[in-house]
């Protein structure tokens, strides 16, 4: 049985919360008694998000910031603190992916998407870490990984989205030594779906025709991260890999 009792009215902070596997985990985590804070650009949509949860036994609160931009990332967590109490739970989730190859590719995508899927994981981290460190908080990252951090996809103009995730991949085992070194009770778990059919995909301008036929949805993804944060105390389990049946 899935047991999140020691979360309960804890806080959690989830990026990219506006839309898709973001929506998905905000909404589980409120279901299940926790406090959580949307963090994206697209704040309204969290506020709308919120008022569909009111009568849920946790809260959602939406917070606005640019998470490619360090200081609104800093000041951000800094402002979660100061008004919901210390952070138990970290959800890397923003991440993106941009048209375009690597022959006559665009520097600024390129950029763009190291910026969102490495630097600002990575940013977000050790600003979780520096509170939870203070406290001695026995808390939870988990980093919304992908199948394409474990194995190299035939897609094209997917960018360096796959190199991306490869170095989630290797930041989550990273992460987790560096935790072991300073003794910290936190655990680091790297969740990796395969397709999800979400608007990430029409963002990305991903045709249609060479998208896998099944797919999964952000629940199915969500309910992954729920089962890495009920995992014992004594117990870390650093991937879980989630893919669609028959894929």
């Amino acid at each position: 049985m899935l047991n999140l009792e020691r979360f309960v009215g804890k806080v959690a902070v989830v990026t990219g919360a506006s839309s898709g596997i973001g929506v998905a985990n905000v909404e589980t985590l409120v279901k299940h008694g926790i406090v959580v804070s949307g963090i994206t650009r697209r704040a309204h949509r969290v506020v709308t998000t919120a008022g569909k949860l009111k009568n849920e036994p946790g809260k959602l609160h939406a917070y606005k910031c640019d998470l490619t931009v360090e200081d609104e990332i800093i000041s951000t967590f800094k402002e979660i603190i100061s008004d919901l109490g210390d952070i138990h739970i970290l959800v890397n989730n923003a991440g993106l992916m941009l048209h375009t190859d690597l022959i006559n590719g665009e520097t600024s995508k390129w950029k763009k998407c190291f910026d969102t899927n490495v630097l600002t994981l990575c940013i977000a981290s050790r600003e979780a870490i520096q509170d939870m460190k203070t406290k001695d908080t026995k808390s939870h990252i988990i980093h919304i990984n992908s199948t394409a951090g474990h194995e190299v996809l035939n897609m094209p103009n997917s960018n360096v989205y796959g190199p991306s995730k490869y170095a989630v991949t290797a930041i989550t085992m990273t992460m987790v030594y560096d935790l072991e070194r300073e003794n910290l009770p936190i655990k680091v778990t790297s969740v990796s779906p395969g397709y999800v059919k979400t608007e990430f995909q029409e963002v990305a301008n991903v045709p249609g025709s060479v998208l896998p036929k099944l797919g999964l949805n952000g629940v199915g993804v969500a309910k992954a991260v729920i089962f890495a944060l009920s995992t014992r105390p004594e117990v870390n389990v650093t991937e879980i890999t989630v893919r669609p049946l028959n894929a």
